[in-house]
């Protein structure tokens, strides 16, 4: 069985992934987020691994982000995903270059929230992703060889 690995920010991103649940029961999946108050209840149902939480407008980010960025590369040897399938954000890309870096399939579905601008994260990995989707028509001006996947919701 091919190993997926979902990977998000906590969240509206988590959110979003989270509706691909009928995905799971077809791969060895396996999910990967952020650690806080509301994610450690998937521990119940899902196999999930946490990054250290931390939002990118505040100072203390600086030293979060390089700490998950080394925890995403013993992740990705802990996991040895096939793919890797995100909704975003700053928490997956790394991961998302660490296992392109190893040939991997990267999957990238834009958010749903927007429709009018492209996200640091989509233009990060946009470049990247086998198969960038896009939730809005509208974002194929700025994500021209991305696919129109329809929303998630």
């Amino acid at each position: 069985m091919q190993k997926v690995l979902f990977i998000s920010s906590t969240g509206g991103h988590l959110s979003e992934m989270l509706q691909l649940k009928g995905l799971f029961k077809k791969y060895a999946y396996h999910i990967v987020t952020e650690k806080t108050k509301q994610t450690l209840s998937l521990k119940n149902e899902h196999n999930v691994d946490y990054l250290i939480y931390g939002t990118k407008d505040k100072i203390s980010y600086l030293i979060k982000f390089p700490l998950n960025c080394i925890k995403s590369l013993i992740l990705y040897f802990k996991i040895k995903p096939s793919v890797i399938v995100t909704t975003g954000a700053h928490t997956a890309v790394p991961m998302c270059f660490i296992a392109k870096l190893f040939g991997k399939k990267i999957i990238f579905i834009e958010t749903f929230a927007n429709c009018k601008t492209r996200t640091l994260s989509g233009r990060m990995i946009y470049k990247i992703a086998d198969l960038f989707v896009v939730q809005w028509e509208s974002m194929l001006k700025f994500y021209p060889k991305a696919k129109v996947g329809g929303w998630i919701y």
